[in-house]
């Protein structure tokens, strides 16, 4: 087993647990103790780094009740420093307080393993200015996040106040966010609420799922139009869970239209769109500035890329090819 670092080095994290012996693997007991994929347990047991009553043993092992896993995930390596790089941005709105960047699909957020550059941040710190210090390194500015593959408007804080501020409308869902998102088939009614808290997949680390005892999550999905493949929605986020959107409609039976992860990537041939691309687009956000209390109202059209999808989900002739579908289908109407 790996020791804890000496003073000043991250230390090693060790968990224990007795096993139940309900017949469940070991790799899947190790990924739910210490909250990592299957992949990285099957990697620590295979590496010597857990032990079930002394011994090692193999992924597949199923420990009997009362055996003792002991468990240690190795500390991580010194964490890599974050260079600012010359990277376009579309923005949506600045001052010395705050940034509203329109993220293209394609682009992380922040670094991460695998994901060291190009990422949003990189960007921003190319840009040169202040910016927030964020929740860690590599996360300056940072209020909150879009998936990858997700386009659309998010906000950025330039000053550790704005960040503070921010943060808090955002905990008391005075930020309201709207998606423009494509789901596979039709949902029963005009105007679905689902209310079922998310958390990580306990047989899939990488995913996010429907788990009693996870965080609260909210969404209301508005249907904007009926095509014949699927619906056109406009989604309220009211908490910002990882993935939320995607698993709240999955959870419905009708995954956004390219989501490979959660049962919609069959639709990215129908639509046209690109290899790892879903129909998903942050295209409303209202806030109040952190500092003026004035309230920003800021928009963002479909990408080409979702407003050719939804063109072909359409069908010829039913959208004007120069107007923004959202703009036709009224999505930036005020709730009643």
């Amino acid at each position: 087993m790996t020791s804890a670092g000496g003073p000043g080095e991250a230390a090693a994290r060790r968990v224990e647990v007795v096993a139940s012996g309900n017949g469940e693997r070991l790799d899947l007991l190790v990924a739910a103790a210490l909250d990592l994929s299957r992949t990285a347990a099957a990697t620590l047991i295979a590496n010597g780094h857990v032990l079930v009553g002394g011994r090692r043993e193999k992924a597949g092992y199923r420990p009997r009740a009362g055996e003792l896993l002991v468990a240690e995930v190795p500390a991580p390596p010194q964490r890599r420093a974050v260079e600012g790089e010359e990277i376009p941005l579309v923005v949506a709105y600045e001052d010395e307080h705050v940034l509203v960047v329109d993220k293209p699909a394609g682009m992380v957020v922040h670094p991460a393993p695998g994901n060291w550059t190009g990422t949003l941040v990189n960007a921003l710190k190319g840009r040169g200015g202040p910016l927030s210090e964020g929740s860690e390194e590599g996360r300056e500015g940072i209020v909150h996040r879009l998936d990858k593959e997700t386009s659309g408007l998010l906000l950025v804080a330039k000053t550790d106040r704005a960040h503070r501020v921010l943060g808090a409308d955002l905990a008391a869902r005075r930020v309201r966010r709207r998606y423009a998102a494509l789901c596979w088939g039709h949902l029963d009614t005009d105007h679905v609420t689902v209310d079922r808290p998310i958390a990580r997949d306990p047989r899939d680390r990488k995913r996010m799922a429907i788990v009693s005892g996870g965080r609260p999550a909210k969404t209301d999905f508005v249907r904007l139009a009926r095509f014949d493949a699927g619906d056109l929605l406009r989604a309220h986020l009211h908490t910002g869970r990882t993935h939320q959107i995607r698993v709240h409609l999955s959870s419905l039976g009708h995954p956004v239209m390219g989501d490979d992860t959660y049962g919609g990537g069959g639709g990215r041939r129908l639509l046209g769109l690109a290899p790892r691309r879903h129909f998903l687009h942050a295209a409303w956000l209202v806030f109040r500035h952190p500092v003026s209390g004035e309230e920003l109202d800021l928009r963002s059209p479909l990408p080409a890329d979702l407003r050719r999808a939804a063109q072909a989900a359409a069908g010829p002739g039913v959208l004007d090819p120069d107007a923004d579908p959202l703009d036709s289908f009224d999505f930036f109407r005020p709730d009643p």
